[in-house]
C-alpha cells in the first residue's frame, strides 16, 4: 500500500512541502499519495489578502492577517528560492523589497510550474487529527458543502503557520475608549488613519511595519507603547516612543512614566500564538516564538509522536528558502531515505538547539545560527545549496539600513545568493510609492 500524507495548510510552508515531493517525483521517484487541506479558497497563506477580519463566509476563523500596502520589510535575497529565481519568475531581476501583490506572484509562480494544485482539497478545514494505531485519522469539513469526512493518514506535516491567531491583552479603560482598537491581525488598510493620532501597542515588527504605513498614508502622529525597550530608530517628527500603556481614560491613553496622550485609535502588535485547536494535547505544539522549537527534532519531527511533523513554527530571520530545507528533510523521513533516532536522542537534540539559540548576544547570532540551521538540512538532502552566508549577510546589511534610515532602508539593493545578480533600484522610493500593484512595480 502505498503512503498517505496529510499536508495541513497551502501557505508557503505546506506549499514547500508540495514542491518537495513533486520535485522527487520529477526525478522518476515513486512518491506518497499527498492530500493537502487548505481552509481559504486559494493558495498563499498570509500572502493571499483578503478584505475579511473576524470571520469568513463560513463562519470560520479569519486566517490573514495580510494588509494592503504591505511591502517585504527584509530584503528579497533572504527569502528566494534555490530552485526558482526571481529572475526566472518575472524574466528579470527587481528591486530588493516587493510589495504583497509581487511575493504572491512569485510563490504562486513555482508552484504553478510544479503543477500541485489538483494535491490540495480548497476551502476544507480540518476538524480534528487523532492516532489511532499506527494511522492519523483526519477529520475534515467541506466548507461549501458543509460535510464533515475523516480520512486516514500515515503522516501529519502541520504547515498552517503561527502568525494568524492574536494574542491580545487587556488595559484598563479599554471597554470605555471611544475610538477604534483592533489587533494587528484585523489591520487593513492604513488610509482608516488617514489624520488620526495612532497609538500602537508593542515593538515587534508588525509595530515598526504598521506604524509606518500609517505614517506614509497620512496618520497626524504614531504614539508606540513599549513594554521593556524602544525601537530606537530615527522616527519622522511626528512619531514617539513612550513607556507601557498603564490605562485609557475615554480618550486619553496613560503610561507608565506618568505622561499621556490623546489618541483617536489603538493598534494591538502583540503578537500571536501558536494555535493548534484541531490538536489533542498529545499531539499538539506548545512552543514560544523562537527559533530553537520547543519538542521538535531537527525543528520538525514531533519528539512525543515522530510521525508528525511541524513545518515553519520557528521565529523567522529567514522564511521561503527555510522551509524548503525543512520540507526536503520531512519528505527524505517519510520517504526512508534519512532514519528519526530514539526519542532520548531526538530529546537530546532539541536541548542543544535551545542551548545554542540561548548562548546567541543579539540578533546578529541570531541570523547566522538560523542560516546554520539551513545549512544543517541542506546538507542532508538533494536541496540545491546556495550561499547561505551571502544571505546572512545581505541581513546585516539591511539591519544596519534600517539604523540610518527606518523610512528608507526598502530604497536599498542586495546580490542575488541565487543569480549573483545586483538588484537594481526601484523606480519609485518607498514612501512615496502609493500603488503596490504588480503592474506599477514592475514597470521600468
Amino acid at each position: 500500500m502505498k503512503k498517505r500524507i496529510a499536508v495541513i495548510g497551502a501557505g508557503p510552508s505546506g506549499l514547500a512541502q508540495l514542491r518537495a515531493f513533486q520535485s522527487a517525483a520529477a526525478k522518476g521517484e515513486e512518491i506518497p499519495e499527498i492530500v493537502c487541506f487548505e481552509k481559504q479558497s486559494n493558495w498563499g497563506g498570509l500572502w493571499n489578502y483578503s478584505w475579511r477580519t473576524g470571520l469568513d463566509e463560513y463562519g470560520e476563523p479569519v486566517h490573514g492577517s495580510m494588509y494592503r500596502y504591505l511591502w517585504s520589510n527584509g530584503p528579497k535575497e533572504g527569502l528566494e528560492f534555490a530552485d526558482y529565481s526571481f529572475e526566472e519568475h518575472f524574466g528579470k531581476q527587481i528591486a530588493s523589497y516587493p510589495p504583497r501583490a509581487v511575493l504572491f506572484d512569485y510563490v504562486q509562480g513555482r508552484v504553478e510550474k510544479a503543477g500541485v494544485r489538483d494535491w490540495i482539497k480548497f476551502e476544507t478545514a480540518v476538524r480534528w487529527v487523532e492516532k489511532d494505531g499506527d494511522k492519523f485519522n483526519v477529520t475534515v469539513c467541506d466548507l461549501p458543502n458543509d460535510h464533515t469526512y475523516t480520512q486516514s493518514f500515515d503522516h501529519v506535516i502541520v504547515g498552517s503557520g503561527h502568525f494568524s491567531t492574536p494574542n491580545v491583552p487587556q488595559f484598563d479603560g479599554f471597554d470605555k475608549f471611544k475610538g477604534r482598537i483592533l489587533h494587528a491581525h484585523d489591520f487593513r488598510d492604513a488610509m482608516e488613519f488617514k489624520d488620526k493620532d495612532i497609538l500602537i501597542v508593542g515593538t515587534s515588527y508588525s509595530a515598526e511595519d504598521i506604524g509606518s504605513q500609517c505614517w506614509k498614508y497620512g496618520a497626524k502622529s504614531i504614539t508606540v507603547s513599549h513594554r521593556t525597550a524602544a525601537m530606537g530608530y530615527n522616527w519622522p517628527d511626528n512619531w514617539a516612543e513612550v513607556p507601557l500603556l498603564t490605562h485609557v481614560d475615554g480618550n486619553t491613553a496613560h503610561f507608565k512614566d506618568g505622561t499621556s496622550r490623546d489618541v483617536d485609535a489603538i493598534i494591538l502588535c502583540t503578537g500571536y500564538r501558536h494555535h493548534f485547536p484541531f490538536l489533542p494535547d498529545d499531539l499538539r505544539l506548545k512552543t514560544a516564538n523562537r527559533l530553537a522549537a520547543s519538542d521538535l527534532y531537527k525543528g520538525v519531527a514531533y519528539v512525543n509522536e515522530p510521525d508528525l511533523f511541524y513545518l515553519g513554527m520557528q521565529d523567522q530571520w529567514f522564511t521561503f528558502n527555510m522551509f524548503d530545507a525543512q520540507a526536503w528533510f520531512i519528505r527524505d523521513v517519510i520517504m526512508g531515505r534519512i532514519e528519526i533516532p530514539d526519542h532520548g536522542a531526538m530529546v537530546a537534540d532539541v536541548a542543544d538547539r535551545i542551548a545554542r539559540e540561548d548562548a546567541g548576544a543579539d540578533d546578529y547570532d541570531a541570523i547566522w545560527y538560523q542560516g546554520g540551521y539551513i545549512k544543517e538540512l541542506i546538507d542532508e538532502t538533494d536541496y540545491p545549496t546556495f550561499d547561505v552566508e551571502g544571505a546572512c549577510q545581505a541581513f546585516k546589511a539591511w539591519k544596519g539600513h534600517k539604523k540610518a534610515g527606518i523610512m528608507t532602508f526598502r530604497d536599498n539593493g542586495y546580490k542575488s545568493v541565487m543569480t549573483g545578480t545586483m538588484a537594481p533600484k526601484h523606480h519609485t522610493a518607498w514612501k512615496d510609492a502609493m500603488d503596490d500593484s504588480l503592474e506599477v512595480y514592475l514597470q521600468n
